[in-house]
């Protein structure tokens, strides 16, 4: 039944007005194991299979960029035999996608105060980081040890050692600029950002980038977010009209501006 519902979804995508970049909070993997009487790692477990099938149905789509909010810096206040099923689980999980990442061209980078990440972990994650650096596909963004307060504190630092040192004029500082010195230097701004899980707030996640994005929540808890949902989500995105603060008659005039 999910097969045809997804065709029948698919056929509802405008596949010309895709989102370039789709960034994601994955959120109710402990909810989801409680509800069945489960450990929360039971469902950090369960929750690998919707990673696994949001970025094949990005792939397979032509999305270009996905950003998945994988572990906060606010993560590392959890419980400690959490914390270390998480680090365990993330870098176990990326070595064994590692194949079909490769098969499928795609690209992972890292984005987050990385020498957080214990040593074991850390290398899983910088050798499959580096077995994918030459795949031009899809770029896949895992956000780790990461927080948008951290992001753009490090970024002024940055700012501020290049002015010192007189490699930067401060008076040339704009948000171009700025944006350069943030973790996703390169990256475009996120065209769509989903919550699974019910909430709805943002909570640290890349506050700068998604200025202009837009959002979407659902009720639905990460482990049960396949590929259906995540084509729902696109559809209703592509319900919305995307102003950058002109009016309707703007944008309809000239859509091809935005």
């Amino acid at each position: 039944m999910e097969e045809h519902n997804l065709d029948q979804l698919l056929a509802q995508i405008d596949m010309t007005r895709l989102p370039r970049h789709v960034a994601m909070i994955m959120d109710g993997n402990g909810r989801w194991a409680k509800n069945r009487s489960q450990q929360r790692s039971d469902g950090h477990y369960a929750g690998i299979t919707s990673v696994h099938n949001v970025t094949e149905f990005s792939s397979d789509l032509g999305i270009k960029y996905l950003t998945l909010y994988a572990f906060s810096t606010e993560n590392w206040n959890r419980p400690t035999e959490e914390v270390e099923t998480l680090m365990y689980l993330i870098g176990w999980a990326i070595e064994r996608e590692l194949p079909e990442l490769l098969r499928n061209n795609v690209r992972i980078h890292l984005i987050g105060d990385m020498e957080r990440i214990p040593e074991g972990p850390r290398k899983r994650l910088f050798d499959c980081r580096d077995a994918t650096a030459h795949c031009t596909g899809l770029q896949l963004l895992m956000c780790l040890s990461y927080s948008s307060r951290w992001e753009i504190a490090d970024a002024a630092r940055k700012l501020a050692r290049a002015a010192a040192d007189g490699s930067l004029d401060p008076d040339s500082i704009d948000e171009s600029v700025f944006a350069g010195y943030l973790a996703t230097a390169g990256v475009p701004d996120p065209d769509l950002l989903i919550r699974t899980g019910g909430e709805q707030r943002i909570s640290n996640y890349l506050l700068w980038q998604i200025a202009y994005s837009e959002l979407y929540f659902t009720p639905t808890l990460w482990p049960d977010f396949g590929k259906e949902a995540y084509a729902r989500a696109i559809i209703d995105y592509q319900q919305r009209e995307r102003r950058f603060g002109k009016t309707s008659e703007q944008v309809q005039q000239n859509p091809g501006s935005l």
